[in-house]
């Protein structure tokens, strides 16, 4: 990265100065130098596009030159046309606003307009917002603003110039292309010299020339398409295949660790989405955009239509279906089975919902994965159930909710980059077409096209490429502006920087900027220009922060670029079909800062963790036909709670508050899943019978009482831990009812007559311990072999007296024991 120098300070007056005051204003100028400001002076470039004027084309090295505003900051308010057309006014209008945000008075402010050459390479869409003022060569007069602004104070001004003009100056614009354009501010802080301030820098995209500026509009048709000042049209012989893809996504909302029920409200971790799908709300205008662009008014042909493709997350949809059953927003999301209340949007989800289900019948919609999961983290956790769940079932709830049939075999990650694992993994599930930046593989090819990429093992799955300055640019659109992972660093600035009017410009002339490479504009020699078979692929971030107006007036430059002829739509189903044009297999190129932004191996290894264990808990569970809630509707949410703690949801925000939440609300989801999942195995247990049991005989069974407070039933194994002497015959599995309990009769056999104690647990079928251990004391009425010996001894002493009384009798010799008794 080049280190950004500063202008030199030029003095403004022309009089001859006193030595002590030309002393005093060098203080003053190192002072305000070295104060980390942006005060510098203008650059010394010609007034006006005379010959006088740089005219090169060729680039110089980028220099970031921009820093914090310290004494004045200016903000573009408007722009006017944002697209240039042959139907446009000649004349470009900014609309903007200067601010002290100093600690001292500045005087003789004024604003100028600037521009640079077009741009000629995808990556200047972005670099060329950073390059030094003085490489936007081609400059305005100077306009006053205000003779002093005090500190707080601010003032609107406004700029109008022409495209171009034979008589007066003029941005100099002769041909189709995106230009970027420099709002400069100069003023005099108190204590110092006049000196460049603030700008602020924003790309126009021309499709065509209007009528330059002044020219009549009589001129007669034959003679005008030779005049300089006649419109210049764009060339459209070989127009742009674009496709665009408009997301319908929104950051986890449901409150986690709440698993599935029938008749339960759903809880959120707060109400904002209401707001949101509500009249006004960034959902409810991002639908109504596509809506009113995609009308019969609007869009009678029907190209926008078909080269548009809704791309919606089913977790927004599984919320937003929950919520029109009625729900509650929990008072802390850190406690999502605490205290709660009423949610408000019950209405506005309803009414938004039905509105999705009538645009979705009209046009493309397919599913991206669930809640924009991190894929590399996925693949990572290596969870096949979990992996089917934000992958495969996604395609089937945007189906089952919305009643249509949603299109199949197209992934798109969120963070538009692959590693080999997650490649691996998408190649497991079959055939794919996985939509990823273009410097996201090694090798480059045109961007749109579809291109074959290593998936781990020699396995290999198709990708097809979107342009990354586009995307980046559309990301930057919006009241939450961020900077995806793919963007390369030396691409990457602060967007801060620049208003949202800015930012939306930018989007615009990067949206634009592909389709004027076939023409034969300034851009005509640039290395994708002579492509036979050019396509594009639109792709704003899925969480889009955009309004209704942004959003419209993105439409609205796609509509214009396929009513011009200069792009025509692709259908998302024919990029998915579409099948490499070589048998090439890319590399893939992870960026390390995919890594940062992705999710942290402490969540990993959480949701590794937890996974499983849900997995163990419904295969214990049993579907009962007579119970509506079936197991796998009961543990739903909690592996989904999984995915959302994957999300990478806010990982990307120019917010770094948010940044942080996400990060937070990860590891919370993950610890109340954990909570909930021990709260299950709690609920499984058996009881214990008070006192001391006494068994009548060695071979009494003990009468035990199994109790399942979970909703479904389930199947247990009783595990018996008992002492020598004592052995248990086992009973196998046994299953408990929902919310019941049942009595186990456990035969067991005891040779010894001490008290023993036995202890009794549940498990699942696999092993996994249910409840808590149960200690029994027991005791029988046995004697052991004590008793055997005793017995046996009475026994023979019996045969043996009765069979001396026979012995005698035998013998006819009077037995002692008959002493006493004569006979009758």
């Amino acid at each position: 990265m080049t280190v950004a120098s500063r202008p030199a300070w030029r003095r403004s007056g022309a009089t001859v100065l006193s030595a002590l005051t030309l002393v005093l204003m060098l203080i003053s100028a190192v002072l305000i130098g070295t104060g980390g400001g942006s005060a510098s002076a203008q650059t010394t470039t010609p007034t006006g596009t005379g010959p006088d004027a740089a005219t090169s084309t060729t680039r110089a090295p980028v220099t970031k030159s921009r820093t914090q505003p310290e004494f004045l900051s200016l903000h573009i308010d408007d722009v006017t046309p944002t697209t240039v057309t042959t139907t446009t006014e000649p004349v470009v209008t900014v609309t903007g606003t200067v601010t002290n945000t100093g600690d001292r008075t500045v005087t003789d402010i004024g604003v100028r307009l600037q521009r640079a050459p077009a741009v000629d390479s995808s990556e200047e869409l972005r670099t060329s917002l950073e390059l030094d003022q003085g490489e936007f060569d081609t400059v305005g007069p100077f306009v006053p603003v205000a003779d002093s602004l005090a500190e707080g104070e601010r003032k609107q001004f406004t700029l109008s110039l022409p495209l171009r003009s034979l008589t007066g100056s003029s941005l100099d614009i002769t041909e189709p292309g995106v230009y970027p354009l420099l709002v400069n501010v100069n003023g005099t802080p108190a204590y110092g010299g006049q000196a460049r301030l603030d700008d602020a820098r924003f790309l126009l995209p021309v499709l065509g020339l209007p009528h330059a500026a002044g020219a009549s509009d009589s001129t007669p048709q034959a003679s005008a398409s030779a005049s300089p000042t006649a419109p210049v049209p764009p060339d459209t012989s070989n127009p742009l295949a674009i496709t665009m893809l408009w997301p319908i996504a929104d950051a986890p909302q449901l409150a986690a660790g709440i698993p599935g029920s029938l008749n339960e409200k759903v809880r959120l971790v707060d109400d904002d989405l209401a707001g949101s799908l509500s009249k006004g709300g960034r959902l409810d205008q991002l639908l109504g955009a596509a809506e009113i662009a995609t009308g019969s008014d609007m869009d009678r042909d029907h190209r926008l239509t078909d080269s548009m493709c809704l791309a919606v997350d089913p977790d927004l949809l599984i919320t937003v279906s929950n919520m029109t059953r009625g729900y509650l927003v929990v008072d802390d999301p850190a406690n999502p089975t605490g205290p709660a209340h009423d949610g408000v949007g019950r209405d506005a989800a309803a009414a938004w919902l039905e509105r999705l289900e009538t645009l979705a019948r009209k046009m493309c919609i397919t599913a991206v994965p669930f809640a924009q999961v991190d894929l590399a983290a996925l693949s990572q956790v290596g969870d096949d159930v979990l992996t089917h769940s934000a992958l495969e079932s996604p395609a089937d709830i945007v189906d089952s909710i919305l009643g249509v049939t949603s299109l199949r075999d197209v992934t798109w990650p969120d963070a538009g980059v692959l590693d080999d694992a997650s490649a691996k993994m998408l190649h497991g599930l079959g055939p794919t077409t996985t939509l990823l930046a273009a410097n996201a593989v090694e090798s480059t090819p045109s961007y749109g096209r579809t291109v074959t990429i290593a998936g781990g093992g020699g396995d290999a799955v198709d990708a097809a490429l979107f342009d990354v300055s586009a995307a980046a640019a559309l990301a930057a659109v919006g009241s939450d502006p961020q900077t995806p992972s793919y963007v390369p660093e030396r691409a990457r600035y602060n967007l801060d920087r620049d208003s949202r009017t800015a930012r939306l410009q930018d989007a615009l002339g990067a949206v634009t900027w592909l389709s004027l490479q076939g023409s034969g504009g300034t851009a005509a020699s640039s290395s994708a220009s002579r492509t036979s078979d050019r396509s594009m692929l639109i792709v704003p971030p899925q969480l889009w922060s955009a309004d209704g107006n942004e959003a419209s007036a993105v439409l609205s430059t796609v509509a214009t670029l396929l009513r011009s002829g200069l792009a025509t739509p692709r259908p998302l189903d024919k990029v998915a079909a579409e099948r490499p044009a070589t048998s090439e297999v890319a590399e893939l190129a992870y960026p390390q800062r995919a890594i940062v932004d992705g999710t942290p191996e402490s969540v990993e290894w959480g949701v590794g963790m937890q996974s499983p264990r849900i997995d163990e808990m419904k295969q214990a569970l049993v579907e009962d036909p007579q119970v509506p809630l079936t197991p796998t509707r009961f543990m739903a949410p909690l592996r989904e709670d999984l995915l959302r703690a994957m999300s990478l949801s806010g990982r990307r925000d120019q917010n770094t508050a948010t940044a942080t939440a996400a990060e937070q609300a990860a590891h919370t989801r993950v610890s109340a899943v954990a909570h909930a999942i021990d709260g299950m195995y709690a609920s499984v247990t058996i009881l214990a019978p008070g006192g001391v049991y006494t068994l009548a005989s060695e071979q009494s069974p003990l009468l035990m009482v199994a109790r399942n407070d979970l909703p479904v039933a389930i199947t247990v194994q009783l595990q018996v831990d008992a002492p020598e002497g004592v052995r248990i015959t086992d009973i196998g599995p046994q299953q408990l009812p929902p919310r019941g309990s049942r009595s186990l009769q456990v035969p067991a056999e005891i040779s010894d007559s001490r008290t023993m104690v036995v202890d009794f647990s549940l498990t699942t079928e696999s092993g996994q311990d249910l409840g808590e251990q149960t200690s029994v004391t027991v005791r029988s009425n046995a004697y052991g072999q004590a008793l055997a010996i005793i017995t046996a001894c009475a026994g023979a002493l019996l045969l043996f007296l009765a069979g001396r009384r026979l012995w005698h009798r035998f013998r006819g010799q009077p037995d002692r024991a008959d002493e006493g008794y004569e006979r009758q």
